[in-house]
C-alpha cells in the first residue's frame, strides 16, 4: 500500500548540505510538470553561475519562475507540485526591501495551506552558529528561525539535511515510526 504524500514538506540544512537536490527529488515523486519558485537574485557573476548550475541539473519538466519578493502570490497561483528554493534568500530580499516580514510570512503560510498540490520548501538553518555581531544579521537570523518554526508546525514532513543525508525530523503521514 502506497503511503500518502505530504501536503507540505520543509527541508532545512546548512550551506551545501544537499537541501535543494533532496527537495527536487521529493517533488519529482509527483507527476510533472513541476514548478520551481526561485527566490535568489543574481547580483554578480558568481551568483549567476550558481543559478545556472541549479537550472542545468533540472529537466525540461521543470518550470522555473523567479520570485524574489512575491512568493505567496506565486504559491497561490500554482496548480501542481511546487518547490520553493529558498526561504532564507526570500527573507533577505524582504529585509533589504523593507517589507513587512510578518505579513509576508503569514501570506506565504496561508498560500501553502491552500495549495492544491504538494509544496516543498527549502531553507537554510542559520541558528546553529554564534550570535551575530550586528543588528541586521540578528534580525535576519531571528526572522528565519521564526518562519521555519511556523512552517515546521504546519508541515506534514520536516527533513534536516546533513552532508547530503536526510534526517527525518517530522515523519510524513503514514510512514513507519
Amino acid at each position: 500500500m502506497r503511503q500518502p504524500s505530504p501536503r507540505m514538506t520543509l527541508v532545512l540544512g546548512g550551506a551545501r548540505s544537499g537541501k535543494s537536490l533532496h527537495a527536487e527529488r521529493l517533488v519529482e515523486a509527483h507527476p510533472a510538470p513541476w514548478l520551481y519558485l526561485a527566490t535568489a537574485q543574481a547580483w554578480d557573476d558568481e551568483m549567476r553561475e550558481r543559478v545556472a548550475l541549479h537550472r542545468s541539473r533540472r529537466s525540461a519538466d521543470w518550470i522555473t519562475r523567479d520570485v524574489p519578493i512575491d512568493l505567496a502570490e506565486a504559491v497561490a497561483a500554482a496548480t501542481g507540485p511546487v518547490l520553493v528554493d529558498c526561504l532564507t534568500l526570500w527573507l533577505t530580499n524582504l529585509i533589504l526591501s523593507e517589507a513587512d516580514i510578518e505579513a509576508a510570512s503569514a501570506a506565504l503560510i496561508e498560500a501553502c495551506d491552500r495549495a492544491p498540490g504538494p509544496v516543498v520548501l527549502v531553507g537554510n538553518e542559520v541558528g546553529l552558529g554564534i550570535v551575530p555581531d550586528n543588528a541586521l544579521a540578528r534580525r535576519f537570523r531571528d526572522a528565519a528561525g521564526r518562519l521555519h518554526q511556523r512552517l515546521a508546525a504546519r508541515a506534514d514532513h520536516v527533513v534536516f539535511m546533513v552532508a547530503g543525508l536526510p534526517m527525518i525530523v517530522k515523519p510524513q503521514p503514514g510512514a513507519a515510526a
